[in-house]
């Protein structure tokens, strides 16, 4: 039974700097938390209490952010968090 060869500091995909991650991160989801609550907030809040607004508005954002928001700016800005 042979064992793979584990990967070598050249072939393993190298992490992004966690500074400019947190970065990219603020620039994704503090226009994409602005956008949504000022249509939502106006709507929501005399509605409900702001759990509930705060429980729907991250029900919103965070999807957005993972399968929009950040894969777009990691594509974007890829060589630039690489460096």
């Amino acid at each position: 039974m042979s064992s793979s060869p584990a990967p070598s500091a050249q072939t393993a995909p190298r992490r992004p700097n966690r500074h400019k991650m947190v970065l990219l991160t603020w620039l994704g989801i503090w226009p994409l938390i602005t956008a949504v609550l000022s249509v939502l907030l106006p709507v929501l809040l005399p509605r409900f209490p702001l759990p509930v607004v705060t429980l729907i508005v991250t029900a919103l954002v965070v999807p957005t952010m993972g399968y929009v928001v950040m894969p777009t700016l990691v594509r974007t800005f890829g060589n630039w968090l690489h460096r």
